[in-house]
Protein backbone atom coordinates (compact mmCIF):
# COMPACT_ATOMS: atom_id res chain seq x y z
CA UNK A 1 0.00 0.00 0.00
CA UNK A 2 1.39 3.17 -0.83
CA UNK A 3 2.30 5.87 1.81
CA UNK A 4 1.68 9.63 1.96
CA UNK A 5 3.59 11.64 4.93
CA UNK A 6 1.85 14.30 5.75
CA UNK A 7 0.31 17.13 8.51
CA UNK A 8 -3.17 17.74 9.15
CA UNK A 9 -2.44 21.26 9.90
CA UNK A 10 -0.45 21.46 6.86
CA UNK A 11 -2.36 22.91 3.21
CA UNK A 12 -0.17 21.14 1.01
CA UNK A 13 -0.76 17.91 2.45
CA UNK A 14 -4.27 18.64 2.74
CA UNK A 15 -4.28 18.95 -1.40
CA UNK A 16 -2.45 16.28 -1.78
CA UNK A 17 -4.90 14.03 0.54
CA UNK A 18 -8.08 15.27 -1.30
CA UNK A 19 -6.39 14.69 -5.07
CA UNK A 20 -5.89 11.11 -3.35
CA UNK A 21 -9.38 10.69 -3.00
CA UNK A 22 -10.88 12.22 -6.34
CA UNK A 23 -8.16 9.79 -8.35
CA UNK A 24 -9.52 7.05 -6.76
CA UNK A 25 -5.72 6.71 -5.31
CA UNK A 26 -5.74 4.93 -1.57
CA UNK A 27 -2.54 5.66 0.66
CA UNK A 28 -1.67 4.90 4.26
CA UNK A 29 -1.40 8.13 6.02
CA UNK A 30 1.21 8.76 7.88
CA UNK A 31 1.40 11.86 10.30
CA UNK A 32 4.84 13.44 10.19
CA UNK A 33 6.09 16.55 12.26
CA UNK A 34 8.84 17.87 10.28
CA UNK A 35 10.21 20.19 12.73
CA UNK A 36 11.45 17.45 14.13
CA UNK A 37 13.93 16.23 11.21
CA UNK A 38 13.59 12.48 11.86
CA UNK A 39 16.69 10.65 10.19
CA UNK A 40 13.81 8.38 8.53
CA UNK A 41 12.19 11.40 6.74
CA UNK A 42 15.11 13.45 6.00
CA UNK A 43 16.21 10.05 4.05
CA UNK A 44 13.39 10.40 2.19
CA UNK A 45 13.22 13.65 1.36
CA UNK A 46 16.57 15.76 2.01
CA UNK A 47 14.13 19.03 2.50
CA UNK A 48 12.23 17.97 4.78
CA UNK A 49 9.42 19.42 3.70
CA UNK A 50 5.49 17.84 3.74
CA UNK A 51 4.08 15.71 1.92
CA UNK A 52 5.93 13.06 1.14
CA UNK A 53 4.37 9.74 -0.53
CA UNK A 54 6.18 6.43 -1.19
CA UNK A 55 4.23 4.34 -3.89
CA UNK A 56 3.81 1.27 -3.87
CA UNK A 57 7.20 -0.29 -6.14
CA UNK A 58 8.65 2.03 -3.10
CA UNK A 59 9.33 5.16 -5.64
CA UNK A 60 9.62 8.25 -3.56
CA UNK A 61 7.96 12.02 -4.65
CA UNK A 62 8.35 14.99 -2.60
CA UNK A 63 6.38 18.27 -2.43
CA UNK A 64 2.64 18.76 -3.74
CA UNK A 65 3.30 19.91 -7.00
CA UNK A 66 5.41 16.92 -8.40
CA UNK A 67 2.85 14.17 -6.79
CA UNK A 68 -0.12 16.21 -8.01
CA UNK A 69 1.57 15.84 -11.64
CA UNK A 70 2.65 11.93 -11.00
CA UNK A 71 -0.78 11.24 -10.09
CA UNK A 72 -2.70 12.80 -13.53
CA UNK A 73 0.29 11.77 -15.71
CA UNK A 74 -0.33 8.21 -13.97
CA UNK A 75 -4.22 7.89 -13.51
CA UNK A 76 -5.50 11.46 -14.62
CA UNK A 77 -5.58 10.30 -18.33
CA UNK A 78 -7.99 7.63 -17.95
CA UNK A 79 -10.42 9.81 -15.96
CA UNK A 80 -11.70 12.11 -18.77
CA UNK A 81 -14.28 14.62 -17.39
CA UNK A 82 -13.12 13.88 -13.98
CA UNK A 83 -9.27 14.83 -14.47
CA UNK A 84 -7.84 17.56 -12.68
CA UNK A 85 -5.43 18.56 -14.94
CA UNK A 86 -6.94 19.97 -18.51
CA UNK A 87 -6.13 18.69 -21.85
CA UNK A 88 -5.91 22.35 -23.35
CA UNK A 89 -2.36 23.65 -22.51
CA UNK A 90 -2.91 26.89 -21.63
CA UNK A 91 -6.00 25.70 -19.04
CA UNK A 92 -3.43 23.64 -17.46
CA UNK A 93 -0.86 26.71 -17.68
CA UNK A 94 -3.89 29.01 -15.29
CA UNK A 95 -4.64 25.31 -13.18
CA UNK A 96 -0.87 25.08 -12.43
CA UNK A 97 -0.55 29.28 -12.09
CA UNK A 98 -3.13 29.24 -9.16
CA UNK A 99 -1.69 25.85 -7.79
CA UNK A 100 1.10 27.52 -7.16
CA UNK A 101 -0.77 30.91 -5.69
CA UNK A 102 -2.36 29.34 -2.90
CA UNK A 103 0.20 26.85 -2.52
CA UNK A 104 3.23 29.26 -2.60
CA UNK A 105 1.88 33.02 -2.48
CA UNK A 106 -1.43 32.15 -0.29
CA UNK A 107 0.97 30.19 2.32
CA UNK A 108 3.61 32.54 2.86
CA UNK A 109 1.35 35.93 2.88
CA UNK A 110 -1.11 34.31 5.26
CA UNK A 111 -1.35 30.86 6.21
CA UNK A 112 2.06 30.43 7.51
CA UNK A 113 2.28 32.84 9.32
CA UNK A 114 -0.70 32.08 11.83
CA UNK A 115 -0.06 28.40 11.65
CA UNK A 116 3.15 28.64 13.23
CA UNK A 117 1.88 31.43 15.81
CA UNK A 118 -1.35 29.75 16.88
CA UNK A 119 -0.62 25.96 15.98
CA UNK A 120 2.75 25.07 15.79
CA UNK A 121 4.98 27.39 18.34
CA UNK A 122 2.27 25.28 21.02
CA UNK A 123 3.81 21.84 19.77
CA UNK A 124 7.72 23.33 19.79
CA UNK A 125 10.22 23.65 22.70
CA UNK A 126 11.51 27.01 23.39
CA UNK A 127 14.85 25.68 22.02
CA UNK A 128 13.18 24.92 18.99
CA UNK A 129 11.31 28.13 18.24
CA UNK A 130 8.22 27.73 20.75
CA UNK A 131 6.33 29.79 23.11
CA UNK A 132 3.70 32.62 22.57
CA UNK A 133 2.75 33.92 19.48
CA UNK A 134 3.91 37.13 18.26
CA UNK A 135 1.35 39.95 18.02
CA UNK A 136 3.12 41.08 15.18
CA UNK A 137 3.14 37.96 13.28
CA UNK A 138 -0.39 37.52 13.94
CA UNK A 139 -1.38 41.26 12.61
CA UNK A 140 0.56 40.72 9.42
CA UNK A 141 -1.03 37.19 8.55
CA UNK A 142 -4.50 38.64 9.15
CA UNK A 143 -3.72 41.70 7.26
CA UNK A 144 -3.16 39.77 4.40
CA UNK A 145 -6.59 37.27 4.18
CA UNK A 146 -8.68 39.87 3.19
CA UNK A 147 -6.82 41.09 -0.12
CA UNK A 148 -6.67 37.19 -0.65
CA UNK A 149 -10.28 36.44 -0.23
CA UNK A 150 -10.98 39.03 -2.30
CA UNK A 151 -9.19 37.57 -5.39
CA UNK A 152 -10.93 34.16 -4.53
CA UNK A 153 -14.13 35.72 -4.41
CA UNK A 154 -13.38 37.26 -7.75
CA UNK A 155 -12.47 33.92 -9.40
CA UNK A 156 -15.75 32.17 -8.06
CA UNK A 157 -18.06 35.17 -9.25
CA UNK A 158 -16.51 35.00 -12.66
CA UNK A 159 -15.89 31.39 -13.51
CA UNK A 160 -18.00 27.92 -13.09
CA UNK A 161 -14.84 26.99 -10.66
CA UNK A 162 -11.47 28.70 -9.99
CA UNK A 163 -9.31 27.70 -13.36
CA UNK A 164 -12.74 27.44 -15.72
CA UNK A 165 -15.13 25.44 -16.47
CA UNK A 166 -14.40 22.15 -14.85
CA UNK A 167 -13.30 21.44 -10.94
CA UNK A 168 -9.44 21.25 -10.97
CA UNK A 169 -6.26 20.90 -8.84
CA UNK A 170 -6.67 24.65 -8.72
CA UNK A 171 -9.76 23.98 -6.48
CA UNK A 172 -8.65 21.60 -4.53
CA UNK A 173 -5.13 23.36 -3.75
CA UNK A 174 -7.42 26.69 -2.71
CA UNK A 175 -9.96 24.49 -0.32
CA UNK A 176 -7.19 22.65 1.15
CA UNK A 177 -5.67 26.42 2.36
CA UNK A 178 -8.41 28.04 2.91
CA UNK A 179 -9.81 24.78 5.12
CA UNK A 180 -6.59 25.34 7.23
CA UNK A 181 -7.66 29.00 8.29
CA UNK A 182 -11.76 28.04 8.64
CA UNK A 183 -10.07 25.65 10.98
CA UNK A 184 -8.66 28.10 13.09
CA UNK A 185 -11.65 30.67 12.28
CA UNK A 186 -9.69 33.52 10.75
CA UNK A 187 -11.77 33.60 7.81
CA UNK A 188 -14.75 36.21 8.36
CA UNK A 189 -17.50 34.22 5.56
CA UNK A 190 -19.78 37.52 5.64
CA UNK A 191 -17.29 39.50 3.49
CA UNK A 192 -16.82 37.04 0.62
CA UNK A 193 -19.85 34.90 0.22
CA UNK A 194 -19.33 33.84 -3.28
CA UNK A 195 -16.22 32.14 -2.13
CA UNK A 196 -18.34 31.18 0.90
CA UNK A 197 -20.49 29.63 -2.03
CA UNK A 198 -18.02 27.93 -3.17
CA UNK A 199 -16.46 26.56 -0.92
CA UNK A 200 -19.49 25.27 0.33
CA UNK A 201 -19.46 22.95 -2.66
CA UNK A 202 -16.03 21.87 -1.96
CA UNK A 203 -17.28 20.83 1.77
CA UNK A 204 -19.99 18.87 0.53
CA UNK A 205 -17.35 16.80 -1.89
CA UNK A 206 -16.98 13.39 -0.68
CA UNK A 207 -13.05 13.71 -1.39
CA UNK A 208 -13.57 16.66 1.49
CA UNK A 209 -14.91 14.75 4.33
CA UNK A 210 -11.25 12.97 5.80
CA UNK A 211 -9.91 16.73 5.80
CA UNK A 212 -13.29 17.96 8.05
CA UNK A 213 -12.72 14.98 9.94
CA UNK A 214 -9.55 16.57 11.31
CA UNK A 215 -8.69 17.57 14.72
CA UNK A 216 -5.58 19.10 16.26
CA UNK A 217 -4.88 17.94 19.86
CA UNK A 218 -6.15 20.94 22.11
CA UNK A 219 -6.78 23.07 19.36
CA UNK A 220 -10.79 22.12 18.46
CA UNK A 221 -12.15 24.35 15.38
CA UNK A 222 -14.71 26.50 15.02
CA UNK A 223 -18.10 25.44 15.56
CA UNK A 224 -19.27 25.23 11.55
CA UNK A 225 -15.79 23.94 10.48
CA UNK A 226 -17.48 20.46 9.57
CA UNK A 227 -20.87 22.35 8.91
CA UNK A 228 -22.06 21.92 4.81
CA UNK A 229 -24.45 24.79 5.03
CA UNK A 230 -22.73 27.18 7.00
Amino acid sequence: MPVLYHHPVSAPSRFIRVSFVEMDYQADLIEERPWEKRSEFIKLNPAGTLPVCVTDNLQTLCGPHVIAEWLDESFGVFKRERRLLAEDPFQRAEIRRLVEWFLIKFEKDVAHPLVRERVLKLQLSSSEGGGAPDPKMLRAGRANIRQHMKYLSWLAASRDWLAGDRLSYADLAAAASVSVLDYLGEIDWNECPQAKDWYQRMKSRPSFRPILADRLRNIPPVSHYADLDF
